[in-house]
């Protein structure tokens, strides 16, 4: 790891022979037919699969010829902490014989209704496990960490491109291909529709009156809100600290825009999650000495601020302090969830539930008269209570230790990849009180570990250091020598 002196970039970019049979072979070069191409046809082709109304599907299929990679290149390593991920996806397994359970204050439903939320979430899960593991064990030669680190900030182009459509385009949906392939009452519920009807923007009466919150390219607007702040690292490294003058122009004017709909998104969890990013970048800096940048961001922060304060962006911002109406929902959610859990508080009953009543009303369903009554869903409004939920608090010890755990291995990385990368382990500590992870903020901050776990074990290895290294043998003799490296052997 580089200490002292100007930050590298991406880390030395140090060629690795891949493991197993396919060593032997040269690496194709990049793009979709080489390795990584599933990793670029996620992350490039995103808005494709979103309108063939596969966004969230994708990822699953593209899971697949990852895990034959693995499965063909054994042995295949693992990051440090990774026996914590696995326990949890043992424990979410368990966790289904408690899907007969009905607990009181819960609609009771049958297990075979319950199945669809278990396949769903188990999917997300063990797709986000063979993305981070793809991702980790292919070599600088075959997909080199700055092709990565590019895709991932283009990939925050496209959540701004579909959070400005959702702002001036706000009705702006068609019926996908994956939707005219479905039975009619499948693509009608809810949940389906979500996945596979791309629109631009959610319409939704949170100031009093309907109004647009951006969504595109994912069916909910906390999805996207969580993924642009998680992208957000990404873009700056990609497009303003180590692109072209005229790259870096281009993305101050993207930042510049990301306003906009973040503003019309009404998402208080991503309005305070920036301000989180400035804390965290600030206290990086200083502890690196860069006071000037410092300045610089508080400079840009002040800016960014008057300029909302003096728009018409500053009386959206008000409207929606002066209408909490989602506050009692939460409340009442939050509430009948850590009752519930405590039917089973170390296991969880395997799957989400539906309350009985809501804040509102005690009746059970909605009607003409009480829409918002009805029977909301414990465990949507936030990855920490369906964690609890569903795998108890067991399982929600397991699922923050692993995080807490990859932010204490990689804290000494002081490059760009460093700082973008914790930032996209530590922000879902925080997003997972109002967002729930599945399936896309997931893989982003799995893919962000895996360039974190890359880029320790190519600045650990003795070729990687700079030349001004001493040049006593004993030093010498000792860089030759076994590396102990972290999370596996290359």
């Amino acid at each position: 790891m580089n200490r002292g002196g100007p930050a590298v970039p991406y880390g030395p970019a140090v060629a690795r022979p891949a493991a197993g049979p396919e060593g032997s072979r040269p690496p194709a070069p990049g793009g979709l037919g080489g390795p990584g191409w599933p990793l670029t046809a996620l992350l490039v082709l995103y808005p494709l699969w979103w309108a063939l109304g596969m966004g969230t599907l994708a990822v699953f299929l593209l899971a697949v010829p990852m895990a034959l990679h693995l499965w063909r290149r054994r042995p295949v390593i693992v990051p440090p902490g990774f026996g914590i991920w696995l326990l949890f996806l043992v424990w979410v397994v368990a966790s289904t014989i408690m899907l007969p359970r009905n607990p009181p204050g819960t609609l009771p439903d049958t297990v075979s209704g319950r199945l669809v939320s278990v396949a769903f979430n188990l999917a997300g899960y063990l797709s986000a496990t063979v993305i981070l593991l793809y991702a980790g064990n292919l070599s600088e030669e075959e997909f080199p960490r700055r092709r990565l680190v590019r895709q991932l900030g283009f990939f925050f182009v496209v959540v701004l491109a579909g959070g400005l459509l959702g702002t001036f385009a706000a009705r702006f949906q068609f019926t996908s291909v994956v939707e005219m392939l479905l039975p009619t009452h499948v693509a009608q519920n809810g949940f389906v529709r979500s996945l596979v009807h791309p629109a631009a923007a959610q319409l939704q009466d949170v100031l009093g009156f309907t109004s647009p919150r951006p969504s595109a390219p994912f069916g909910y607007t906390n999805t996207w809100g969580n993924s642009l702040a998680l992208l957000l690292g990404w873009f700056v490294v990609s497009w303003l600290r180590n692109g072209s003058a005229r790259r870096r122009l281009v993305g101050l004017a993207g930042l510049a825009l990301t306003a906009i709909p973040i503003v019309y998104s009404l998402n208080r969890g991503l309005w305070v999650g920036l301000g989180l990013i400035v804390a965290f970048m600030a206290v990086r800096m200083a502890m690196r000495g860069h006071l000037a940048l410092i300045g610089a961001l508080l400079v840009g922060l002040l800016l960014a601020g008057t300029v909302v304060a003096v728009s018409p962006l500053a009386t959206i911002v008000q409207a929606r302090f002066d209408n909490p109406k989602s506050n009692s929902i939460r409340a009442f959610t939050l509430d009948r969830t850590l009752e519930v859990v405590t039917g089973s508080p170390i296991l969880g009953f395997g799957a989400t539930r539906a309350a009985l009543g809501s804040s509102n009303s005690i009746a059970i369903g909605a009607d003409a008269k009480c829409p918002r009554c009805g029977n909301p869903t414990l465990g949507s409004n936030g990855q920490l209570w369906l964690l609890l939920i569903a795998q108890g608090f067991g399982g929600a010890a397991l699922y923050i230790g692993f995080f807490v755990r990859s932010l204490w291995a990689y804290r000494r990385d002081r490059t760009p990849i460093g700082d973008a990368g914790l930032l996209a382990l530590a922000l879902p500590l925080f997003f997972m009180l109002v967002y729930n992870a599945l399936t896309m903020p997931l893989v982003i901050s799995f893919l962000s570990l895996a360039l974190l776990w890359r880029n320790q074990q190519e600045n650990a290895r003795p070729e990687s250091l700079p030349t001004e290294v001493p040049r006593s043998p004993a030093p010498v003799a000792a860089l030759r020598g076994p590396v102990r490296a972290t999370g596996g052997r290359r």
